[in-house]
């Protein structure tokens, strides 16, 4: 009987190895890291406490025509704990970038004068820690559809190597527990992003 379940156990070992060198996860991989650094990005605009220019650095404003991070049509600096000074480099975009903070959701005020504009960020009340919980949710159900994305193509690759004869029909499937094990993980560490960043607007 030890004999039997050794060789079972050899068997299944064997089995997996050769399972996952009929399929190249790498790409599935790659994408999970795409989505885990895009959602980092995004959270980074997420105020917490002190205004910082960092927290704009996921604006992208229309300029002429092509999606430009702002810090390339803009200077941004501090002006006080609370706000911060948008200078535009070219004049007739104020209002294009104006535009492209007040889409960001970051929870802010925007506010025009004669020097650019200026960007006031409210002190966290409770109603404020909210607002911000909320987008970061949002932000969070955003990076997982894309995974879900990479996941479904991934799938529909699989199926596609079994339809054309290069996997039998019990290797797509074990390669469809190895798919779902990747994406486990990577969804746990987008939870633990969003967890960090939760008990960081609440504290």
């Amino acid at each position: 009987m030890d004999f039997e379940l050794y060789f079972l156990y050899t068997y299944q070992i064997i089995h997996n190895l050769f399972i996952n060198m009929t399929y190249d996860f790498s790409h599935l991989k790659q994408k999970a890291v795409d989505i885990q650094n895009h959602l980092k990005e995004e959270f980074s605009g997420i105020r917490t406490g002190r205004a910082t220019p960092a927290l704009l650095d996921s604006v992208m404003v229309n300029s002429y025509g092509a999606k430009t991070p702002i810090n390339q049509v803009a200077g941004v600096a501090m002006e006080d704990a609370r706000t911060l000074r948008i200078t535009p480099y070219d004049a007739n975009q104020v209002t294009e970038v104006q535009k492209a903070i007040t889409d960001s959701n970051l929870g802010v005020s925007v506010s025009a004068d004669e020097r650019g504009l200026r960007i006031f960020f409210p002190e966290l009340t409770s109603e404020v820690r909210e607002k911000l919980m909320k987008i970061a949710k949002e932000k969070l159900e955003k990076a997982r559809i894309s995974l879900r994305g990479e996941r479904d193509d991934t799938w529909a690759d699989i199926q596609k190597k079994e339809k054309d004869k290069e996997i039998s029909e019990d290797e797509k499937f074990g390669l469809k527990e190895d798919m779902q094990k990747i994406i486990d993980e990577e969804n746990s560490k987008l939870d633990a992003m969003a967890q960090k960043k939760e008990q960081e607007i609440m504290n």
